[in-house]
């Protein structure tokens, strides 16, 4: 094993109707099943958030690390990540995830060559390259 520059570390108990701690106790939530996904819609949040939440963190701050390197200004960007439950206990289920970046002044093509970029460099896609289909998505400026 190569030597971690960091290590996170979180325990769960009960699933996904308990509740998830890191180690050094600064996230502790409760946990709760979709009502889509059968369950009673708790207050908790679920996997599926956490995913998401941890990799659109991960993702704009790769995102900025690639416009820091172009010089290009992202000042008000923002990233947005849907992580997709699809299939079902007969199959097995599977992720599919949308990337969406607004970078308001940046010219599309760019934007959209820089959320490439990212996707390369971001440790959670690098993760999941390969295993779960990722589409990325420049947001238009509003006019």
């Amino acid at each position: 094993m190569s030597t971690a520059v960091y290590t996170a570390s979180a325990t769960s108990w009960g699933g996904r109707t308990g509740k998830v701690v890191t180690s050094d106790n600064k996230l502790d939530l409760d946990l709760s099943i979709p009502a889509e996904m059968g369950g009673d819609g708790g207050a908790g949040t679920n996997p599926e958030q956490l995913f998401a939440s941890g990799w659109a963190a991960c993702f704009h701050n790769a995102l900025k690390g690639v416009a820091r390197q172009r010089k290009v200004i992202v000042t008000d960007s923002a990233v947005s990540l849907e992580v997709h439950l699809v299939g079902g206990m007969a199959t097995g289920f599977d992720f599919e995830v949308t990337i969406e970046a607004q970078l308001p002044g940046v010219d599309p093509v760019v934007a959209q060559e820089m959320l490439e970029a990212a996707h390369q460099v971001c440790p959670y896609s690098r993760a999941t390259r390969g295993n779960i289909p990722v589409t990325l998505v420049v947001v238009p400026d509003e006019d």
